[in-house]
């Protein structure tokens, strides 16, 4: 599809939702900080976390959701992983507190291989970030959880409505997976107790997907 200047200009600033770099990406994680709080704030009312758990975002982005669970378990520790080093840094920098005082640690990393051993976790999030995931990345997720664990996802856009398909054509790579899509894949990689939730948005044109699974 043959784009205008306008649309060739969104297509470059948006391809940085997939992996932020440079002066744009920059700019990207700051929004992004902002513009997730509403359906971030929404996902994590459906997970309880203990106050001592030991919990990693997964594309961590700009730190915001880190510092959300830091809040949720005061004696926990928060982990944050982003393959982005725009936003690995972003992440420090919203984070430093926590990091100097050792309930926090961001690093550099890939889901398709992630860097802990088995059974470090009681948790693990992934906000807004599934669309640019490697085929077959859950069961890493399952490996390092420990034993209970649970695993939220949070996305904005399922492809349940026709306005989320505007998304799949500005940024190149980026999926969009279904909530039925979602479960099977989640079981074929070893997670249970799989259970879903919904929220329409924008006048029901738009569909917030939350799922959220044991090991």
């Amino acid at each position: 599809m043959k784009r205008n200047f306008f649309q060739n200009l969104l297509h470059r600033v948006f391809q940085n939702c997939a992996k932020p770099e440079g002066r744009v990406g920059k700019l990207i994680v700051n929004m992004m900080n902002a513009s997730h709080g509403p359906v971030s704030k929404w996902g994590l009312s459906h997970l309880k976390l203990a106050p001592d758990a030991e919990v990693i975002d997964l594309g961590c982005g700009g730190g915001s959701n880190v510092s959300a669970m830091l809040d949720a378990c005061p004696d926990g520790h928060v982990t944050g992983l982003d393959y982005s080093p725009v936003s690995v840094t972003a992440s420090k920098k919203k984070n430093a507190a926590a990091i100097r005082d050792g309930r926090c640690n961001i690093v550099e990393g890939n889901v398709a291989e992630l860097p802990f051993p088995d059974d470090t976790f009681d948790a693990a999030t992934a906000f807004e970030t599934i669309y640019f995931w490697p085929a077959n990345s859950f069961p890493g997720v399952h490996r390092i959880l420990k034993p209970g664990g649970d695993f939220l996802i949070v996305c904005e856009a399922d492809g349940s409505c026709p306005a989320d398909e505007k998304w799949t054509r500005i940024i190149d790579g980026m999926k969009l997976v279904s909530r039925e899509n979602l479960v099977c894949e989640l079981k074929k990689a070893g997670f249970r107790e799989v259970r879903t939730d919904q929220k329409s948005v924008m006048g029901d044109k738009g569909r917030w997907l939350c799922v959220r699974a044991k090991k």
